[in-house]
């Protein structure tokens, strides 16, 4: 069975943040190394009248009609949906969820509901049914604090105007913030929106008994600055090594001069940052990929063995899918999926507006099968990984290729006015080049490693 909470890695940057004004939100998916995701869009109106957890068992009515929205579901439902990430036919991004921790007080002032709202029901009860991402956090935080939910999550949201990162603190407690336009935000598996402004509701939101129930359970002091994470979040040595690493990683890469005295380890990391100049895709996608390169902490680089091994880094084996999702385009929204370990894979886009996803991204499951997208790249990951020396450089090769072959592509289609059924096929076309090139590595991977075996021998030419 799924675990309850997945551990992934997220990202935010504002339209003035980034280089062409579009806004980015992303996420690594990280749960099991062995656990197929599809890509699917969902017709107006396809979902019923009501929403009946499979993890949870709660049940919650939903409006008519729903909108079409894109998702990111698990290969089966058993446990639940888990849609996790996509885009509605209103331009409105969402990703849920960042799994976090809450403290011990927190918890015993508003405990957790077994029978609740969990990241596996967030996506569908709420991306199908809003028209902004101001709207999706009212949403989400209305039913969190009617059903209450048995996690501690972020969640985020974007449209063509702003971005919104959302946290889930407790049982029923909630806040957002509103990403400045000319600012970014990475966060790795810690409750990280610090201070709330409790009077400026173009920049918050939050449950309205936030302030009344931690000020009468003696968690916050009237006067003093209300920090939700220090009031609800934790600071332990786990937090040290698990998660503050990959926060201070990402202010490395993007805003080196203003991070000198910043340490892996520091529990007081700022939760908003400025770049040091505009952010790309490339530089979200390098994030999202990224194993503390040019430090002793990458797991596949020089340092000694506890080095390698102290930090837990952003790509990662159990990584299922990664997503960035671009709002504020010249043209079409997009959402850029990889299935599998990121840095093994590749960010294929997917126009917002197009009906349907190729075959290959709606199968797959257990055991493995090569009819599958996710399937597919994650078997090139895992024969490069028998030998990193003699098969990364055709990789990374083919990955350089694509890349380029894939923004020209989006560059190009940016420029035309193409039909739904028009831009559906067009996008069919590019992600089943990109799959049968990956395909392709594959079976040459495959045909050059046969001669790896314990069992070879110099026989005699003549025999």
């Amino acid at each position: 069975m799924m675990n309850a909470l997945t551990a992934c890695t997220s990202i935010l940057i504002g339209k003035n943040a980034s280089a062409d004004h579009s806004i980015i939100i992303g996420r690594t998916e990280d749960a099991k190394p062995a656990w197929p995701k599809h890509y699917v869009v969902h017709p107006a109106g396809e979902l019923p009248t009501e929403f009946i957890s499979k993890e949870t068992g709660v049940t919650i009515p939903l409006p008519t009609p729903s909108f079409q929205y894109s998702a990111t579901p698990e290969w089966t439902d058993e446990f639940g949906l888990f849609e996790e990430a996509g885009l509605n036919e209103f331009d409105v991004a969402m990703s849920a969820t960042e799994s976090a921790y809450s403290n011990e007080a927190v918890l015993a002032m508003d405990p957790y509901s077994d029978h609740g709202i969990n990241e596996e029901a967030m996506v569908t009860i709420t991306l199908p049914f809003v028209k902004t991402a101001r709207e999706g956090v009212q949403r989400l935080g209305q039913l969190i604090a009617q059903y209450g939910t048995g996690e501690s999550n972020g969640v985020l949201f974007a449209d063509n105007d702003e971005a919104w990162y959302m946290e889930i603190g407790s049982g029923h407690l909630w806040v957002a913030q509103r990403i400045p336009d000319d600012a970014y935000a990475v966060v790795g598996n810690q409750l990280a929106i610090q201070t709330i402004k409790f009077d400026d509701p173009a920049n918050f939101m939050y449950h309205p008994e936030l302030l009344a129930k931690t000020t009468a359970a003696g968690l916050y002091q009237p006067g003093t600055p209300f920090n939700f994470r220090q009031i609800f979040g934790t600071r332990a040595d786990k937090d040290a090594h698990y998660s503050t690493p990959r926060v201070w990683y990402g202010h490395r890469m993007f805003s080196a001069s203003q991070v000198t005295e910043e340490t892996p380890e520091s529990q007081t990391l700022p939760f908003l940052m400025h770049p040091d100049q505009p952010l790309t895709l490339q530089d979200a996608r390098d994030f999202l990929t990224s194993h503390y390169q040019a430090t002793p902490f990458d797991p596949v680089g020089t340092g000694t063995e506890a080095q390698r091994h102290r930090y837990r880094p952003i790509t990662l084996a159990k990584t299922q899918e990664s997503h960035l999702i671009q709002t504020n385009r010249t043209g079409n929204n997009i959402l850029w999926l990889a299935m599998g370990v990121g840095v093994e894979s590749l960010f294929v886009p997917f126009f917002n507006g197009i009906t349907d996803t190729p075959p290959a991204y709606q199968r797959g499951g257990l055991p493995a099968s090569l009819d599958s997208a996710y399937w597919i790249y994650k078997l090139v990951g895992v024969l490069v990984e028998r030998d990193r020396t003699a098969y990364w450089p055709q990789l990374v090769q083919l990955q350089t290729e694509l890349n380029d072959y894939l923004a020209q592509s989006v560059a190009d289609l940016d420029r035309q006015n193409l039909t739904p059924v028009e831009l559906t096929q067009v996008n069919l076309d590019l992600a089943n080049t990109a799959l049968k090139h990956f395909e392709a590595l594959a079976m040459e991977l495959l045909v050059a490693q046969t001669d790896l075996s314990p069992f070879n021998y110099d026989t005699d030419a003549n025999l």
